[in-house]
Order: C-alpha cells, then sequence, then structure tokens
C-alpha cells in the first residue's frame, strides 16, 4: 500500500527522530504528522509540526485519522522529577495516544516499552512498562505492534552521563551477548526505527512483541530491502 499517513509522537526523542527519517525517506507515506510539546525544526515537506497539550489529546482527535500511529515517548524520573510524573509520561500520554488510535479506527498502533516490562516487577520502571502493555492489550485496536529493546544506543539531545557510559560499554560488550543472553544486548535506536518501519508495512493482524533481538533480525531485513 502507497500513500500512507502516518503520526509520531516523541518525534524529537532518541527513537522518535530516526523514526522521522525512516518514513520521511519512504515513498509508501505521503504525510506525516508530528506530535511535540515545542516547536521543532521540520525539513521534509511531508512532515507536519504540531504542538500539542499532551495533557488534553482528546483535543487532537482529527490528527490521530492517519493510517499509523507510532508511539515513541518516554522520559527517565530524574527527568520527569518524580514516579507520577514519570508515570504520566510513560502510561498515560501512551495509553490516551492509544484510545485517540483506536477511536480513529487505525490500522496499526505501534509502541515502545522495554525489555523486562512487567506489572508485577520489583522493579518501578519495568512496572509502568508492563502496565502499558496490559492495557494495550485489552484496548483491542485493530493492529498492534510492541517492541521491547534493551538500553537504546544513540546520540542524545539531552547528556546522560549514565547512559553514556553504559552506551559505551554495551557497545563493546554486545559482541560477547550470544545464545540465550542475546536478547539483553543493546540496541541502536535507528534498528529500532526500521523495525517499527518495517513491521507497520506488514499483513499481520494482531498483536505482536519484539525483544531486542527480534527487532534487530527485523531491522536487518529493512536495511535489506532498501
Amino acid at each position: 500500500m502507497t500513500n500512507k499517513t502516518a503520526l509520531i509522537l516523541g518525534a524529537t526523542g532518541l527513537v522518535g527522530t530516526q523514526l522521522v527519517k525512516e518514513l520521511s525517506n519512504s515513498k509508501i507515506y505521503s504525510e506525516i504528522h508530528l506530535l511535540t510539546r515545542s516547536e521543532m525544526k521540520i525539513t521534509d515537506a511531508k512532515c507536519i509540526g504540531h504542538v500539542v497539550d499532551f495533557d488534553n489529546l482528546s483535543k487532537y482527535a482529527d490528527l490521530f485519522k492517519v493510517s499509523d500511529v507510532f508511539i515513541s515517548l518516554g522520559t527517565t524520573i530524574k527527568k520527569a522529577k518524580s514516579k507520577e510524573a514519570f508515570r504520566k509520561v510513560d502510561y498515560d500520554y501512551v495509553i490516551e495516544a492509544a484510545k485517540m488510535a483506536k477511536m480513529a479506527n487505525v490500522e496499526k498502533l505501534l509502541v515502545i516499552t522495554a525489555m523486562g516490562a512487567n506489572s508485577k516487577s520489583k522493579f518501578f520502571y519495568s512496572r509502568v512498562k508492563g502496565d502499558v502493555e496490559g492495557t494495550l492489550q485489552h484496548l483491542e485496536v485493530n493492529t498492534v505492534h510492541i517492541f521491547r529493546p534493551s538500553l537504546l544506543l544513540g546520540e542524545r539531545k539531552e547528556f546522560r552521563a549514565g547512559e553514556k557510559i553504559s552506551g559505551l560499554i554495551s557497545t563493546f560488550a554486545k559482541y560477547f551477548f550470544v545464545g540465550p543472553i542475546r536478547p539483553y544486548r543493546a540496541i541502536e535506536a535507528n534498528k529500532v526505527a526500521a523495525a517499527m518501519y518495517a513491521a507497520a508495512q506488514t499483513t499481520a493482524k494482531g498483536y505482536h512483541f519484539y525483544n531486542s533481538d527480534e527487532i534487530e533480525k527485523l531491522a536487518q531485513r529493512e536495511i535489506i530491502n532498501q
């Protein structure tokens, strides 16, 4: 199918910026809507920016009338400053966007959670991601692709010392993550974006989950096909 339209939430983030490039370079998408909190520089004529109030997403229901919705929203507790604020971004905003996508009857909803997502986890971060997955499975959207990457590698706009150090270690260590522990190795943000793009072009219905190793395989097939 050509002449598809898309909506990206989290277009200024690590994966989001790569998603914008991926979809912009595609002949399949004729129009790409970007929902952001503040103005962003847009250089592609296919991209249309919208500064929105994420606390009132229902006001922008018409923007969800697209073929595919990509959600790459996310923050950190350090940046959010509290668990409540973190959950608002990583759960409330994601689920509200998913509800808007369902109401608009989108063809595909593609969402990033995280490896280890588990609503019963003792770790707050993993519990929130698990709650997202659990709620998504009850929304009954046409087709949902959920991506569970491990540590994301790439250049962030804001400096995160801990992630920078972990990223450097993971870049070298990933070659030792083979066999049963392969799914835990870090993955580049551009590969996650490529995998999301590839999944959006499939005809598979229902709910689909991808861990880092599966994301990498899907991305590799997309790179080969380009």
